[in-house]
């Protein structure tokens, strides 16, 4: 056993392996822990719309949520003009006042109605902060609108002041609230997909990238740099169309849900897939089989800042500006866009398309610039006397 673990030792793959074991553990835990630092401390980046279609209490209720709730607040004029934005992750929720909001309110036996529109194609974490928030408001708006109302009632009946406000607060509910959502996620293994393809995506993006760079080095100068480089784009994009037919196929046949079909699904994982496979190999060509440990950092990124699991809104400054130059971040909104709804994946493909162009671009150019090392010298073989 002794010698068996010398042998191992003097290996160098298994000093690298060790590394590689630790520097997964350095990076994640750096970058993890500094990307969701003070997340929950973020809300107010986080955006709620009011559209208020009652002219009478409904204003001044929608006035007093304007002011006083922590978020980011908005008017919009039409019920459908705010669920646009909604659809489109502009704003996390609708609150949505009728116009018979008072009219209720003032009508023994009814209750007023406040209407929640929350989007579930979005992080899980925003339809549960909204649903609190949408509790919240409700019992606010509940309390006020039963000080209000019984109050003047009161009042007209020359209930003296102090006494009309104390039957007024000792009032049951007067106020209800209805959640609706757009866009439903059909259970927690359907909301996990955008992650889970993400993930599986790029991790093997960069362990085939790593194995060509092997394969490129094995076949060494006997084919040139720009032929063996264009051999290996064509060989993503191939492998990218099987892959994402693979991934795509599995996903639906375990139970994932799609707005759309298996063919969108396909091709826009394919695009996602060849996007990761140009990006996640720039660093392997720059860098050689040392360009893993890059992919690894932008792996954690990625994870971090791309919305899967986190909305971006709750992210510090430095990786929300990050997450718009890294491709997991339009993989993310384009799937959420496809397996759940939302408001098209054009702006998805195009970024993606960017990025790809771009790394390709300089991928390209560190083939031409990057010199080759010099063979070895072997020294010549003495000459034999006659």
């Amino acid at each position: 056993m002794r010698n068996a673990l010398k042998a191992f030792w003097k290996k160098t793959p298994t000093k690298i392996g060790i590394m590689t074991a630790i520097m997964f553990q350095l990076i994640f835990s750096i970058i993890w822990m500094t990307g969701y630092n003070g997340a929950t401390d973020r809300t107010f980046n986080l955006e709620i719309t009011i559209v208020n279609e009652d002219e009478a209490l409904g204003k001044q209720m929608a006035d007093q949520l304007l002011d006083n709730l922590p978020f980011q607040m908005s008017n919009a004029t039409t019920l459908d003009e705010a669920k646009r934005k909604l659809n489109a992750r502009d704003v996390q929720m609708v609150i949505h006042i009728p116009a018979d909001f008072s009219e209720k309110l003032q009508t023994p036996g009814q209750k007023g109605e406040l209407i929640y529109w929350i989007n579930e194609s979005n992080p899980a974490l925003i339809k549960s902060m909204m649903t609190g928030v949408s509790s919240s408001v409700t019992a606010l708006v509940n309390k006020q609108a039963i000080s209000a109302g019984a109050q003047a009632v009161l009042t007209q009946m020359n209930v003296p002041a102090a006494q009309a406000e104390g039957t007024a607060e000792s009032l049951s509910e007067m106020v209800t609230g209805a959640v609706q959502t757009m866009n439903p996620v059909a259970g927690m293994n359907n909301q996990m997909v955008p992650m889970m393809l993400v993930l599986a995506s790029y991790v093997g993006s960069m362990i085939m990238g790593m194995n060509f760079q092997q394969s490129s080095q094995m076949i060494g100068a006997a084919i040139g740099r720009l032929h063996k480089f264009g051999a290996r784009v064509i060989l993503n994009a191939l492998a990218a169309l099987a892959t994402s037919f693979v991934g795509a196929s599995f996903v639906l046949m375990l139970g994932g849900q799609t707005a759309h079909g298996f063919l969108e699904l396909w091709g826009f994982q394919a695009i996602c897939l060849f996007t990761f496979m140009l990006f996640s190999q720039l660093f392997v060509l720059l860098l050689g089989n040392a360009g893993m440990l890059i992919n690894i950092i932008m792996l954690s990124a990625q994870l971090v800042s791309s919305g899967a699991m986190v909305p971006r809104e709750l992210l510090s400054e430095f990786y929300y500006t990050l997450s718009q130059y890294l491709p997991a971040t339009y993989a993310v909104e384009g799937n959420m866009d496809l397996l759940f709804g939302g408001p098209g994946i054009g702006g998805a493909v195009s970024a993606l398309a960017v990025i790809a162009a771009v790394t390709f671009v300089f991928g390209l150019l560190v083939v031409i610039l990057k010199k080759d090392k010099a063979p070895a010298l072997v020294p010549a073989a003495p000459k034999l006397a006659n």
